[in-house]
């Protein structure tokens, strides 16, 4: 699959930003399901994004293998603004695109784009975030949606839940604030090593 149609009508994370913004401002979100839930959380995930965004701390040797990247690459991003795990994790991959002018950032929408989304499942699911780094068209590596130590908790939830959705979402968001990014980093580090 051709994703370079998919960069060039990406958003950057400033646009990306902008469009919850405005959607918020009335009354909605992105996606096909507008209800109160969704709204809310789109409200919380864009102060998380913030937040994360100016207090991130990046690991030096993942600084140093950001900007030793020496040939220009892409990094795709499938999301939606109602989405708890690409609000804790996208902020991290805007900061590390910063480091490297090589390295060109595009958000697009997951439920617009399901052609591209069913690519890249997850365990048969459209789970997001999803990171494809791409050059020449060919993919480099995929991240998402959540670090894989995390990932390990939502499938034995999935396989036999022991307390409620509301109470799961409370422990990765916990976690999340917890860990700093940490483990996406550790990954991170781990892939582009590789």
């Amino acid at each position: 699959m051709d994703l370079t149609p998919f960069i060039l009508k990406g958003m950057s994370w400033i646009n990306y930003l902008d469009l919850i913004r405005d959607l918020l401002s009335t009354g909605k979100t992105t996606g096909p399901n507008q209800n109160e839930d969704l709204l809310h959380y789109t409200n919380l995930n864009l102060h998380r994004m913030e937040r994360i965004e100016k207090t991130i701390v990046i690991d030096p040797k993942l600084v140093d293998l950001i900007k030793n990247i020496d040939e220009p690459q892409s990094w795709l991003v499938l999301t939606e603004a109602w989405c708890g795990d690409a609000a804790q994790n996208l902020p991290l991959f805007y900061k590390l695109s910063e480091l490297n002018p090589l390295i060109t950032l595009r958000f697009v929408l997951r439920d617009e784009n399901l052609t591209l989304m069913d690519k890249f499942l997850t365990n048969g699911a459209r789970a997001i975030p999803i990171v494809i780094a791409f050059q020449d068209n060919k993919t480099l590596w995929k991240w998402g949606p959540r670090p894989a130590s995390l990932q390990q908790t939502v499938i034995a939830f999935k396989n036999q839940p022991t307390f409620t959705h509301e109470e799961l979402k409370t422990l990765l968001h916990t976690w999340y604030a917890k860990n700093k990014t940490l483990d996406q980093q550790a990954e991170l580090l781990e892939i582009l090593s590789n």
